[in-house]
Formats: C-alpha cells, structure tokens, sequence
C-alpha cells in the first residue's frame, strides 16, 4: 500500500514503516487509541484531501463540489441515523475544536460554563485554567467524592443550582464508571442550562448498548476514533433548535475549508458502526476491561473507583511504590502503550502524577478476550511492581510480540 511513498521518500517511507510496525508488535492501552479498519485508511488517503471545499453541501465557496457534497451528505445522514440525531455536523477536525465550537455557539465570553475537573477525570476543554476554555470562559468544577471517588448527583445538582452556569458540560476522559446522563440534562434543564455531553471515550459503548444512553443531551460532541474506532476527527449532534447556531460556529466561526478525506472515512465508520458485529464488539471492549482490572486489583494495584464500567481503568501507581511517569515508561519499554494521568485528590505534579491509564479498545479490536486480559494484566502488575527489573521487562516484551502475531493486524502493510 506504500510503494510510491517508498520510490518517492525512503526517509519517511521508514518512519512510516516503523510506526506500523511498532503498533503491530506492542500492546496499545491508550484508552483513547484504537486501530482503524483499512478501509477507513483508505479513505482517508485519497485525492478528497485535494478539495477545498469551504461552507456546506449546496453552498460552497468554491466550484468542482459536486461529488464532494455527495460524501458529506452521505456522511450527515448515516451520523443522523447511527446516532438518532435531529443534526449532524461533521466537519470538526477534533474534539477540541468540536468543544470550542458548542461553546462560541452557546456562550459569550466570560459567561458561567460548569464542567468536570481535569484532576478528577475531565478533559482540559471543560474548563482547565491552562486551556482556551478556563481562559475565556468563567468555568465552574464538579467533581467525584474523595471516599467513592464516584460522582454524587445531588451535590452536582446543589452546585448547579448555586451557580447557574449557562452550559452544564457532561463526559470525562478519566472517570471509569458509568454517566447518568439523563441526569445531566434534568438538572441543566432545572436551571435554564443547555446540557453539552461530550462522549468521546464512550461513543462505542453508548451506540453498542453497554453503556447509558446520551440523547436526552441538547447537544453531543464525540470524537469518532477511540471506541468507536474510525478516523481521528469528530463531529458535533444536536436538537434541530441548535442546528443553525452550531453550523455558524464551526464555519464561518472557527474553520475554514473541512478536510474531506476525513469526512469520507468519518462515513465510512457510521457504516461499519452499524453492522451486526459492532455490539458484540463494544460488549467485548467492557467485559475485558472489567476481567483486566480484576487482575489489577487481585495484584495489589489500587484502582480509581474500585473498578470500572466502561473501557477504561485509571491505576493508582502509588500503591505499589512508584509514580505514573516511572509506571507508564517502565511499560512502554516492555512493549505495553500507556499514559500517566492524575487521579482524583492528586497531591503529585501532574506532569509526574500518581495514575497510569489504560484501556482495552485496541485490544478487543485484535480479538484478545478475557483469557488474554488475564495474561495481560499479570504482565502489567509484575512490570510494575518491579519496574526498574530490565531483564524482566525484555521477557515480557518478547512475550508480549508472540502475542501480537497470534492477534495480527495491518496485514495489508506487510
């Protein structure tokens, strides 16, 4: 599939190569990674990326639209279906940009936004200092309780009630139990609140049945890899009461021209998100997430929560006598991708903080079930608990390489 790539610039040809290569012969955990299908690289890689295409299907700016519109409605449509949505955006190139956009529709500056505290499992878009959101945005923090480490929807909706935040921000990045979002969209709507459900870790599970249903929301933002497993993008859904105003923000707001080879594969995995393995997939995702951080657990490592509900386990290192950068570099070097995180109360710098998370998207998507997750999860505890062991960490690594080609991927890149 690369042989033009390699006659014409062996040097990224290799790097390309290595980065395959290094995906096929490691475990990714990244809770938000997962391998796409090959279809929707292709799509992604073709001459759509040529097309500038600024404004909506039937008002461009530019000429030579025609079959460009015909995949982004066809895109439209199929998200409106999957999703059972009034509209569709599909033109945000990330869940920043598709946060940033429900906010420049919904808010002014300055107005009151409440969202979940990036320490206690929210994203940066949802209010952190350091991000464009706590910048511009009076942002106000809930977060889980320090005995639970769960959300407590009454105090949510005492804090809510107190402030009266115009936009009520549910989703997480880091919170591994279930999120009741109709309880969301009750308290917003009890304050004159618009409900913003941000589902990018939990689209798969959602669509898939394991997971409680978001569309009580007046708005969704998702990005459309992670569990649901396509391109790096993603797109905003809303009540066809908020439909012109979303559309004005993303273009002419925030973007120019949308990219459409992304859009093209955008479609492409509405599509596969339909077909009947899709719910079988999403239930495998969770099943080896929960047999995973029963491993974990048996093993001494604290887990965030006690456990987990969705495809996520958010591992406190300290447990065992380390920190997350030693836990999740210790990892990597035998073969198993992660990423340090804070955990709720996090008394440790975040750029060294107390949590490694992972995930099991990638690895449902290999195929590995719960026999795997045992095996797995023995790997991570030993490593762990005896991170500075090199030798140990080379075996596993070797161990972890057969694993992989029992569960191939990317064969077409051979």
């Amino acid at each position: 599939m690369l042989d033009s790539l390699k006659k014409k610039d062996k040097v990224v040809y290799s790097l390309v190569q290595k980065e395959i290569n290094r995906q096929k012969n490691g475990l990714c955990m990244i809770p938000s990674e997962n391998h796409a299908s090959v279809a929707v690289l292709e799509a992604m890689g073709t001459p759509l990326s040529n097309k500038y295409s600024e404004g909506y299907p039937g008002k461009r700016y530019y000429k030579g639209n025609e079959f460009i519109d015909q995949i982004e409605n066809l895109a439209i449509e199929r998200a409106k279906k999957l999703f059972k949505a009034d509209h569709a955006n599909v033109q945000p190139n990330a869940g920043s940009t598709a946060n940033q956009a429900v906010y420049f529709a919904m808010l002014e500056v300055g107005d009151k936004a409440m969202g979940m505290n990036l320490t206690h499992g929210g994203h940066l878009t949802h209010g952190s200092h350091v991000n464009f959101s706590g910048k511009l945005y009076n942002m106000v923090h809930y977060g889980v309780e320090k005995d639970t480490e769960l959300i407590d929807y009454d105090k949510l909706a005492e804090l809510a009630h107190k402030e009266k935040p115009k936009l009520l921000i549910s989703g997480a990045t880091a919170y591994p139990r279930e999120i009741d979002f109709d309880k969301f969209t009750k308290i917003a709507h009890e304050i004159g609140a618009v409900h913003l459900a941000d589902v990018s870790h939990i689209v798969g599970l959602i669509l898939g049945g394991v997971h409680k249903n978001c569309k009580s929301a007046d708005i969704i933002t998702t990005t459309t890899h992670k569990t649901l497993r396509g391109p790096r993008s993603a797109i905003i859904l809303c009540k066809e009461q908020y439909a012109k105003q979303i559309d004005k923000a993303v273009f002419p707001g925030l973007q120019g021209g949308p990219m459409e080879h992304v859009i093209a594969a955008k479609a492409v995995c509405f599509e596969e998100a339909m077909q009947p393995d899709f719910k079988p997939y999403q239930e495998q995702i969770k099943k080896n997430a929960s047999v995973l951080a029963k491993v974990l657990s048996d093993n001494k490592i604290r887990i965030i929560s006690g456990g987990t509900d969705n495809h996520l386990i958010l591992m406190d290192v300290t447990s065992v006598g380390i920190t997350g950068k030693i836990g999740a570099t210790a990892l990597e070097e035998a073969g198993i991708y992660s990423n340090r995180n804070t955990i709720p109360f996090e008394e440790r710098s975040p750029f060294d903080p107390s949590g490694v998370r992972i995930g099991t998207p990638s690895l449902t998507t290999r195929g590995m079930k719960e026999k795997e997750m045992e095996v797995i999860g023995e790997w991570i505890s030993t490593i762990l608990k005896d991170s500075e062991n090199n030798s140990l960490k080379t075996d596993i690594k070797g161990k972890i390489k057969k694993l992989c080609d029992e569960f191939p991927i990317y064969r077409e890149f051979d």
